[in-house]
């Protein structure tokens, strides 16, 4: 497959498939496409509904019950990191989740969601965006950073799995408020249904009151700021009756304004990163997924 690239020397067009990914004849899964009919989001609540219950009660009456208290500090730090170095390291965010609070199960569908596919897909992410990119990337691992946790101000781009199962504590309300507002990324990823969209939006205006997201189409800026992505139409590599739809928060709520959070809703492309070289997935689509995370890390960096 030849991937085109945007704004990029001819050093950097380098067939990274055959590097890490593998060189089967029959690869053992098939996903269907999906259909490059436009994407509409359908069934979401309505917004101005989600706001007045959430004004009313504090809380969206689908998600009644108390958030659970953060877990102490001297819990976190068996965290797994690399030391901060100034260069770029892939930074995932631990949250505190309904039901399981931050759990110390990690990757493979075990424990809570913010760790599925750790650390496979965190670290397979790294070795594509070093190997095609001049970004200097920490190549000694990764880290998990709890959304609390003051250090993560040091990362400009944070990755969040499952967000449909967030209950943030107060103390992770105000550090990813400062985070985004300062100049922060977060990538939303891994998460689908109406239930679970009701969930990251009610996080989001508590985290960034008053602020919408927006369904993006393939004119944005991110979606050319590397790889020229030709479409949006990525099927989801499980829970396939869902339409993928990529929704945005921009910086008070310009459209041409920065992006603070991109939102793979309906979708997972860290089970692609996670599962690239296993041969679970067709090489073609995990190659899509890396040209979408390669895009917003480089997005970022630049705004």
């Amino acid at each position: 497959m030849r991937l085109r690239m945007a704004r990029t020397d001819a050093s950097t067009r380098r067939d990274f498939v055959r590097r890490f990914t593998p060189g089967r004849a029959a690869l053992t899964a098939l996903v269907l496409t999906a259909s490059a009919a436009a994407l509409a989001i359908g069934g979401l609540p309505s917004r101005d509904a989600a706001l007045a219950d959430l004004t009313r009660t504090g809380r969206d009456p689908a998600l009644a019950g108390p958030i659970p208290a953060p877990t102490s500090t001297t819990a976190l730090q068996d965290l797994p990191t690399v030391p901060y170095d100034g260069t770029f390291t892939f930074v995932r965010v631990r949250f505190n989740s309904r039901g399981g609070g931050f759990g110390r199960g990690f990757g493979r569908g075990r424990g809570p969601g913010w760790a599925h596919d750790y650390p496979d897909a965190d670290e397979n992410f790294i070795r594509i965006l070093d190997e095609i990119s001049l970004i200097d990337v920490n190549m000694n691992g990764t880290s998990v950073i709890d959304a609390a946790d003051p250090e993560l101000h040091r990362y400009p781009i944070a990755y969040v799995s499952e967000p449909g199962e967030w209950a943030p504590s107060q103390q992770e309300i105000d550090n990813l408020s400062d985070y985004l507002l300062k100049g922060g990324f977060l990538i939303l990823d891994d998460f689908r249904s109406d239930y679970e969209w009701r969930v990251v939006e009610e996080v989001f205006q508590l985290i960034v009151p008053g602020h919408r997201f927006r369904e993006l189409d393939i004119d944005e800026p991110i979606f050319d700021s590397f790889f020229e992505i030709e479409t949006l139409d990525l099927p989801p590599p499980t829970f396939q009756q869902y339409v993928p739809v990529f929704l945005g928060l921009h910086e008070d709520n310009d459209p041409t304004g920065r992006l603070m959070v991109i939102a793979n809703f309906n979708n997972d492309i860290g089970d692609y990163w996670e599962y690239s070289d296993r041969g679970y997935v067709p090489i073609e689509l995990s190659n899509e997924a890396y040209k979408f995370g390669v895009n917003y890390v480089i997005y970022a960096m630049n705004r």
